[in-house]
């Protein structure tokens, strides 16, 4: 088990969350608790950036889309950055890859929404 580590810091586009380690039923209200403290402002994306999870289950799946509804009630959006191959399939298995935007990296995440902002 890897324990799940959340970094914040601010893009031109809006935050980024990188996320590391195991996402699950034991560390799932972590993302909770760190989406709960950002503000975004109308128009601004959350980026969250996967490319350290180890792993994701179900609370963990949860746990994005919770946060994927903050950004919205917020007046922001969201998008998901370097996804991790199992995640990812894990998503487009339940549709979710049609319901968060998904990029490769963090840079093409911010670089591709600052291009029409």
């Amino acid at each position: 088990m890897s324990p799940l580590t959340i970094t914040a810091s601010e893009a031109a586009t809006g935050p980024v969350l990188e996320i590391t380690g195991d996402l699950d039923h034991a560390t799932a209200p972590q993302l909770r608790k760190a989406a709960d403290h950002l503000t975004l402002a109308a128009g601004q994306l959350l980026v969250l950036d996967l490319d350290g999870l180890a792993f994701c289950d179900s609370s963990g799946i949860t746990a994005l889309l919770a946060t994927r509804n903050l950004a919205i009630e917020q007046g922001g959006d969201i998008a998901l950055a370097a996804v991790p191959a199992n995640t990812a399939r894990i998503l487009t298995m339940v549709g979710l890859d049609r319901v968060f935007t998904i990029h490769p990296d963090t840079a093409t995440a911010t670089a591709s929404r600052s291009v029409t902002s």
